[in-house]
């Protein structure tokens, strides 16, 4: 008995440490401050008026929602390539949600873990319509825009190498100077997530019908948040939103019918999910309805796929990889049970 009770105080005693990290800080400043881009249309890029909107920015408002009741109290900081990783290594950002691609390296060397992935996407290449490339081959020889600090400079030189493919890469340390130049007619075809790619045609683009984005793609780029090493409550509360996200699609539960949903529906899974049973939230130091809020602010997952990069917005990417295991694609939610 005394083993046990030893055993208890210790696991109380992690738990307590374990919470008094990141979760706490949110808690007691009242504001998620939260890592995002300022150039990727769908992810994160400010409107007209001056509010980030994006898939990214509705991670950051439904993890607010949840742990503190509030979709609007987030501070967006506004991060390039190269400072993204420093700036949450540093304190300086509470998560990072700046569609960033997820490696071995990038996993083991920096000090920090890597949430579920939240967008499956791969390396393409957008070129003028009028250029008549048709594919990768045809870039052979080709001046190609990309950015610095990215998987997408190594995976352009990795690919070049290994299918005898010559081009010559210019190099921007800033996302938003690199369209300008593509746009500007400084390259024969700019590099980037495929997704991200399509957005630029629709946004950032003189006339989005001159350009065309190549079907290949080069690379695998699961992108997905990143926290701090050692804090595993907030970690856990990172996966965790992400999960319940998915669940909440899979189960028919959305911002419209979620207050609905936790009050009437009778079916067990959707009961936990949704706090009417189990007490899963109070395990991450959250109010047991903490999905509601966080589905109430964004949407579930389709939802916001749709609004921010599917059909529903200037994007209109198909689902792809990025639908359920149900409906052929890889997103898929761990069990709340």
């Amino acid at each position: 008995m005394k083993r046990i009770v030893i055993a208890m105080g210790l696991l109380a005693a992690w738990i307590s440490g374990a919470a008094a990290g990141t979760l706490d800080t949110v808690k007691q400043r009242g504001t998620l401050v939260c890592g995002v881009s300022a150039g990727f249309a769908g992810f994160s890029a400010p409107d007209s008026q001056g509010n980030y909107r994006g898939l990214d920015v509705d991670y950051c408002r439904a993890l607010a929602a949840g742990v503190l009741g509030d979709a609007t109290k987030v501070r967006y900081v506004s991060l390039t390539a190269q400072n993204r990783f420093t700036a949450l290594q540093s304190g300086e950002i509470d998560v990072l949600y700046r569609n960033s691609t997820q490696t071995y390296l990038r996993g083991v060397t920096l000090g920090l873990r890597q949430g579920p992935v939240n967008f499956y996407d791969g390396q393409g290449f957008v070129v003028r319509r009028d250029s008549g490339v048709k594919d990768i081959k045809g870039l052979n020889g080709a001046t190609v825009c990309v950015a610095q600090g990215t998987t997408h400079e190594v995976t352009l030189g990795d690919y070049g190498r290994a299918n005898g493919i010559e081009w010559k890469p210019l190099v921007f340390d800033r996302v938003d100077t690199m369209y300008q130049a593509f746009f500007g007619g400084r390259c024969d075809a700019m590099t980037q997530d495929a997704s991200a790619l399509a957005g630029a045609v629709a946004t950032a683009a003189p006339n989005a019908a001159d350009y065309v984005v190549l079907p290949q793609t080069i690379s695998k780029e699961p992108l997905g948040p990143f926290t701090r090493n050692g804090d595993e409550v907030w970690t856990d509360i990172i996966a965790w939103l992400h999960y319940g996200l998915v669940e909440a699609e899979e189960l028919g539960v959305t911002s419209a019918n979620v207050d609905e949903m936790a009050k009437s529906s009778n079916v067990p899974a959707i009961q936990r999910l949704l706090g009417s049973s189990g007490d899963l939230g109070s395990r991450l130091g959250l109010d047991n309805k903490w999905m509601v809020q966080a589905i109430k602010a964004s949407g579930n997952y389709a939802e916001i796929f749709e609004r921010n990069v599917g059909q529903a917005s200037p994007l209109k990417l198909e689902r792809g990889l990025n639908a359920t295991w149900s409906k052929g694609g890889l997103m898929y939610a761990i069990p709340f049970k």
